[in-house]
This record gives structure tokens, C-alpha cells and sequence, in this order.
């Protein structure tokens, strides 16, 4: 059976400002994409449907040789937010934002068999026609505002237990809070991506960040648990926790990848932004917690409170 081997890194060769210098930078770039968006758009990220409020149509197309984003842009009197196709089942997800009056969408297509609905014109009559509305869900702004505040608590009260039961953990700063400091860039770096990417934040996106607080903690703590209780010197303490560490995030980064491939093969958008962000955070998590969080804790055992 096929075995894989972590290397073992030649730390020495490199200062703690060397190592901790890659983290800091990239999460550097990622709070300047994230307050970027935020003072443009008036959040950290890319609201969706779940959080903004709007409506969301789910239809089938009969578009010949035309394509079928045209038809359904032709169709809609008013310009969609997005249009995702779900190839396994044959349709195509219409979301408009909560500005767009729902039942005049939705009359929209209604206007190519029924008479006493008017069309703005006989193109959109025509486009109408190949559309097949198949069903509609609506979430209103006042709902959309009302789960923001409650994804926030959830996140905020996560990252404060996370915090504590650090703090409990070890019971000393410079470890602790580079715990914390590792997991705070592990979302923060997913969240800038999400940006650049296009990913709106929505329930399933917030569960997934929620996610990256526990791998972060869990290979952080394993990392800082061998190196401060553990027996032997600190390196042969880091390679011992790599070897379980390393193993552990890289198939979960392997399952992520599959799965992002598979849902989005399969048309399944949620499942895929899901594995999306998973594998921003891990491969995150791993610059993080063995390059920053390791350069705290060297520079803590050799130099700082513990010398």
C-alpha cells in the first residue's frame, strides 16, 4: 500500500520574520480586498439571495440555436442578478434581487400563453415562449436583514468560544494568541477569495466558514500541544505533530477537491461553493498554522516569556 511520507522542513534555515512574513502578507492583501468590498458594497462579501432579500425562478429552456442565457435575459422584464444552469436536472436557477417585483417576473413568463397578460414587446413574447417556469422561491429584504444579524452572532460566538477555550487550553498569551491569530486569517483569506471569485455569501457558504474555525483550531492546538507538552526538543516536537497534522488537512483538502469537482459537474452550485471555500481554508490553514503559528511559538520557547 502506497504510503505518504510529510518532509521534514529544515526550519533553521529560515528566521521567525522570514516565516511569519508569507501569512502576514497574504492576509494583509485579503483585509484590504475584504474592506475594499466592504465600503463599495456595504458588506465583507457578496450578499445572496439568503441574506439580501429577492426571488429565485427555476426554468427550463427550449432555446434552439440561440443561447439560452439570452433567452431568458429577453424573457425577464427586468435584468436578472444571476443565471446558474443545473445541467443534471435540466434547468436553469434565475435570481433577481429584492428591488424586482416578484409577480411581475413571474407574469413575465406567463405573458407567451396567457392574453390578458401584457408583454412589453414581441421579442420578449417570443423568448417567453421557450421558457418552461417549473417553481419560484422569495425571501424578503426585512428576513434576508433578520439572518444577517443571526450569521453573525453564530460567527462571532463561534470565534469567541474558539478563543476561550483556547485561552483555557494553554493558560498563556504568545500560544494562544497565535491560535487565534491563525484562525482569524483562516477565514479572512476564504473571504477575500469569495470576492475575487464571485461566491456569494449565503447559509451554506456561513456553515462553511464555520467549518474552517474548527479544522484551524484542530491542527493548531495539535501543533501547539506537542511543541509546549510533549517530550523531545522543539523540532523533532514540530515534525512529530506535522506528520499527524499535515496528513490530516491534506486528504481533507483531497475530499474538498472532489467534492467541488463532482457538484460542479453535477450543476449543484451550494455544494460546490462549499468545497470551494473548504479548499481556500485549508490550504490556508496550512501556510497558517506551520509557518505563522510556528514562528510564534520559536520565537516564544527560544527567545520570549518561556526562555
Amino acid at each position: 500500500m502506497a504510503r505518504f511520507e510529510v518532509p521534514e522542513v529544515d526550519y533553521d534555515r529560515y528566521s521567525n520574520r522570514q516565516l511569519a512574513a508569507i501569512p502576514l502578507g497574504v492576509l494583509a492583501v485579503a483585509l484590504v480586498i475584504v474592506a475594499v468590498t466592504w465600503a463599495t458594497t456595504g458588506a465583507p462579501v457578496a450578499l445572496g439571495t439568503d441574506f439580501s432579500g429577492g426571488t429565485e425562478f427555476r426554468v427550463a429552456v427550449d432555446a434552439g440555436s440561440e443561447s439560452a442565457e439570452s433567452v431568458i435575459r429577453t424573457a425577464f422584464p427586468a435584468e436578472p442578478a444571476s443565471i446558474r444552469e443545473i445541467p443534471s436536472q435540466g434547468v436553469y436557477v434565475v435570481t433577481f434581487g429584492p428591488e424586482v417585483d416578484a409577480t411581475a417576473a413571474e407574469d413575465a413568463i406567463g405573458c407567451a400563453s396567457d392574453e390578458s397578460v401584457e408583454c412589453l414587446s414581441d421579442a420578449q413574447r417570443d423568448a417567453a415562449q421557450k421558457v418552461e417556469y417549473r417553481a419560484s422561491a422569495a425571501v424578503s429584504a426585512a428576513f434576508g436583514e433578520a439572518l444577517q444579524g443571526q450569521a453573525l452572532v453564530g460567527v462571532v460566538a463561534a470565534f469567541a468560544g474558539m478563543g476561550l477555550l483556547v485561552f483555557g487550553l494553554f493558560r498563556t498569551f504568545v500560544p494562544s494568541v497565535a491560535v487565534v491569530v491563525s484562525a482569524f486569517s483562516d477565514i479572512v483569506i476564504p473571504v477575500a477569495l469569495m470576492n475575487l471569485f464571485g461566491i456569494e455569501l449565503s447559509l451554506g457558504t456561513v456553515a462553511a466558514l464555520l467549518m474552517l474555525i474548527g479544522y484551524s483550531v484542530d491542527s493548531d492546538i495539535l501543533l501547539n500541544n506537542h511543541i509546549l507538552r510533549r517530550s523531545g526538543d522543539f523540532y523533532e516536537s514540530t515534525y512529530r505533530a506535522m506528520r499527524t497534522g499535515v496528513t490530516m488537512t491534506l486528504t481533507s483538502l483531497a475530499a474538498m477537491i472532489v467534492l467541488t469537482i463532482v457538484a460542479t459537474i453535477f450543476g449543484i452550485g451550494l455544494l460546490a461553493s462549499i468545497g470551494t471555500i473548504l479548499v481556500f481554508g485549508l490550504t490556508a490553514d496550512l501556510m497558517n498554522t506551520y509557518m505563522l503559528n510556528l514562528s510564534l511559538l520559536r520565537w516564544y520557547k527560544f527567545e520570549g516569556v518561556a526562555r
